[in-house]
């Protein structure tokens, strides 16, 4: 059994693990591009959009809220537009519409990272795979150099080790250079996407406090504040 393993592996070599180790290589690649794009074509000032909703909903203009966030093309504006239009039905509603909201956005946002995290944890191994059977090949010539009795062999042999050997080495440096940019690259798309999903939440808590303060009626928290205030003058007036 043991036999006819090593004279599988070093019959196929380790050529075709170069060979997968290019082909995710290429994968990872792409999609480090597309996900760089992806964040890139949704950034926007989370702090700007902040400040211009709280203005607008300090105003009561809630419609204006949705205005502005519709210019946005942000993740982040995504998630309260769906709490601003589901306002009407209370705060509750609103929270809820936001929660799912933003669950959409963050499948959307950690679409193919998983295979970048799986590539860069698991390639070293791969390419620790082609170095056993580099290595496993420039023994098994050394065997041959042993149990051959022709002295040519004997001189033919140290190239063919030497040549596994260096074959073995090889597939450890690819599977470096193939995990190597993916672990940086998935590390730093989840710091976007643990950001993103951050500012959505800040937002979110700004829409929830102006729905609460407000009876979740859409007037202004000014508005709130002088109609208790006219309620409570009525009786001194009447007595």
């Amino acid at each position: 059994m043991i036999e006819r393993v090593k004279s599988a592996m070093v019959g196929l070599g380790a050529t075709w693990v170069l060979l997968l180790m290019v082909v995710l290589s290429v994968v990872s690649l792409a999609i480090m591009l597309e996900r760089a794009w992806l964040y890139w074509s949704l950034r926007d000032d989370a702090a700007a959009l902040m400040r211009d909703l709280g203005r607008l909903l300090r105003g009561g203009d809630l419609e204006g809220a949705r205005r502005r966030l519709e210019t946005s093309p942000s993740a982040e504006a995504a998630v309260v537009i769906a709490g601003i239009v589901e306002a009407k039905m209370g705060h509750e509603a609103a929270e809820e519409a936001m929660a799912g909201a933003s669950a959409l956005q963050k499948l959307k946002l950690e679409k193919r990272l998983t295979f970048l995290g799986t590539v860069g944890n698991n390639a070293p191994f791969i390419g620790l795979l082609g170095t056993v059977i580099g290595i496993v090949g420039a023994f098994d010539e050394l065997g041959k150099v042993k149990t051959s009795t022709l002295g040519g062999a004997a001189q033919v042999a140290p190239e063919a080790v030497m040549s596994n050997i260096a074959e073995a080495l090889v597939a450890t440096a690819v599977g470096l250079l193939v995990a190597i940019p993916a672990v940086a690259a998935f590390n730093m798309f989840q710091r976007v996407v643990r950001t993103t999903l951050s500012n959505t939440e800040a937002l979110s808590h700004v829409l929830l406090a102006h729905l609460k303060a407000t009876g979740d009626t859409g007037t202004s928290v000014e508005d709130a504040i002088e109609t208790a205030a006219r309620s409570a003058d009525r009786p001194s007036k009447s007595g």
